[in-house]
């Protein structure tokens, strides 16, 4: 695949960690993989937890010039000097995230697999919309993204996309070429090399 239509990569980051050793980890696969974002995506509402996470990985991605953005909370974005808000609820929010937060920050939804949700997203300023997820599994409803949907998406719409949730390396070789971005995470950190983990995975893309 041309390195001009290669899909970029977003991190996303395990649901709980500990900050002091996990930005020796997270800064081991920013050094080894060309990554775009890093996503903040943890399973708490503590914030003081949230704040010390927040800290260390923004510490560690902004020294590799890679963004960060957080899953839903606005009002610690601006405060901890992230970049931007992963919005999981879809469209519903992408208006107001664009207006609090500005017009530089990244605001981007999570749209399941709702192609009039995120056409919405896009209108109301979305800087991406994600679909997913695009592999089987058993959490949710177990609905998926289909690869249409993202076939479609990369044809008509202008709003860049991102496939994730479930990847494998053969649905990587498969939305490939229809995607803009991989969004990685639970499927690497399980790994006792996150690294080698996600080199194996996006080894369809070289």
């Amino acid at each position: 695949m041309a390195a001009d239509d290669r899909p970029q990569i977003t991190l996303i980051t395990p649901p709980t960690f500990d900050p002091e050793s996990f930005s020796d980890r997270i800064g081991r696969v920013l050094d080894g993989v060309e990554i775009a974002c890093l996503r903040l995506s943890l399973g708490t509402r503590d914030e003081d937890v949230l704040m010390r996470a927040a800290d260390a990985a923004r510490e560690a991605a902004h020294a590799r010039d890679v963004a960060v953005v957080i899953d839903n909370h606005l009002i610690l974005a601006e405060r901890l000097g992230l970049d931007g808000v992963h919005l999981t609820d879809g469209s519903r929010n992408v208006r107001k995230a664009r207006k609090d937060l500005g017009a530089d920050a990244i605001v981007g939804a999570f749209c399941g697999s709702s192609k009039h949700d995120g056409m919405t997203s896009g209108e109301a300023g979305a800087d991406y919309v994600a679909f997913g997820p695009i592999g089987t599994t058993t959490l949710g409803d177990g609905s998926q993204a289909p690869f249409e949907l993202f076939e479609w998406w990369s044809q008509v719409i202008e709003v860049p996309v991102i496939a994730e949730g479930a990847l494998t390396a053969v649905l990587v070789a498969r939305f490939g070429p229809v995607t803009d971005f991989f969004a990685v995470g639970e499927e690497i950190w399980s790994a006792e090399d996150p690294l080698a983990a996600l080199r194996s995975l996006l080894a369809p893309l070289d």
